[in-house]
């Protein structure tokens, strides 16, 4: 399997949130990439149930749905019937992350765990056997448009040769500055999914810059 695409919500036109829907579902991303936040866990709050229900009618893409919220465990049924596909949380939010993590594959999601910029990875180490993909933060989160961490290649080689050693099956998956001038360096260094934001929907093609990411024979 190839790797996946998954633009951000997050960087879309909310005035015209319909089109860009729709450009996506046009488009050869894999998924549709959605950060709740909650004024608490980051400094920035985006958007609740409402928002992603309404996304659920029209995305004809799995929603991966990233948690960057504290407590998630008190919404995680909500999250399932408004129709995420993928549910991720924050390693740092959760006291008893075995068991929310099983409860998100009960509810009939798929598991992930997002780790912030200064978690290690090894840390993850006893979890990856009762999830799908661990979400590795290249840029503090929060916020759109901020600078990929150089660092993070690191994490992802680190990460990449856990899984392999111990034989999960369980996707890697970042978040932060990517665009089609690092996206072959980190499929390159065991990247599965890619998460774009500005980098796609502030372009002057937006289907194309996804197909690029998606080919990226050419870089």
């Amino acid at each position: 399997m190839g790797h996946l695409v998954s633009p951000s919500l997050l960087a879309a036109d909310f005035g015209n949130l319909g089109k860009d829907i729709k450009m996506v579902n046009e488009s050869k991303a894999d998924w549709l990439h959605l950060d709740i936040m909650d004024g608490v866990f980051v400094p920035n709050i985006s958007f609740g149930f409402p928002v992603l229900e309404f996304v659920r009618k029209l995305s004809e893409k799995p929603l991966d749905v990233h948690l960057m919220i504290v407590d998630p465990d008190r919404y995680l049924s909500r999250f399932s019937e408004a129709g995420a596909g993928i549910l991720t949380v924050q390693y740092e939010a959760c006291t008893h992350l075995h068991r929310t993590v099983t409860e998100i594959r009960n509810l009939g999601m798929k598991a992930g765990v997002a780790v912030n910029p200064h978690t290690p990875v090894s840390l993850l180490k006893n979890t990856l056997p009762y999830i799908d993909m661990v979400l590795i933060m290249t840029v503090n989160p929060g916020f759109g448009g901020q600078k990929f961490i150089m660092e993070s290649y690191n994490k992802i080689t680190e990460l990449r040769e856990i899984i392999e050693r111990g034989g999960y099956n369980v996707l890697i998956e970042v978040d932060g500055g990517i665009d089609t001038g690092n996206a072959a360096k980190l499929v390159k260094s065991g990247v599965n999914v890619l998460v774009a934001g500005n980098s796609v929907f502030s372009s002057a093609d937006p289907i194309n810059t996804i197909l690029n990411l998606k080919d990226l024979t050419g870089n």
